[in-house]
């Protein structure tokens, strides 16, 4: 059932239009660590040794994408280690809307409950809960 080795996601990354704000967000609504890195930018690091790698004003990477990403259009999943209810407490406790859920959903472990959200520049979030076992 699935790949036993092989490549593993290290980091995505996403852009922002306001530093502040975002790492603001991110911090709060997703409990990253913000760490500032190369080149003007940010990285959000989160559970599991993963990690958001951030373009946003004034960050100047290289290499980049061809057609580079943009703030409000990534489409981000994340698991959620709680039930879904715990999610939309904890997204509406940080004065976060929820536009979608709980609903079920397929992602990397199979079956799930997701919420959807979205981060301040419009990109859509999804808070994923597996059942146990």
């Amino acid at each position: 059932m699935g790949i036993a080795i092989g490549p593993r996601l290290d980091h995505v990354v996403i852009a922002v239009s306001d530093w502040a704000r975002s790492n603001a967000f991110y911090r709060d609504a997703l409990g990253a660590e913000i760490v500032e890195i190369d080149k003007g930018r940010f990285a959000y690091r989160l559970a599991d040794g993963q990690q958001l790698n951030v373009h946003g004003p004034g960050s100047t990477p290289h290499p980049r994408a061809a057609d580079p990403v943009r703030p409000g259009n990534s489409d981000l999943c994340f698991v959620w280690e709680g039930s879904t209810d715990q999610a939309v407490a904890h997204l509406r406790a940080q004065g976060v809307e929820v536009e979608l859920g709980p609903v079920e959903r397929s992602g990397g472990r199979g079956i799930g409950a997701s919420v959807y959200f979205r981060d301040p520049d419009g990109s859509l979030l999804e808070f994923i809960a597996y059942a146990e076992g």
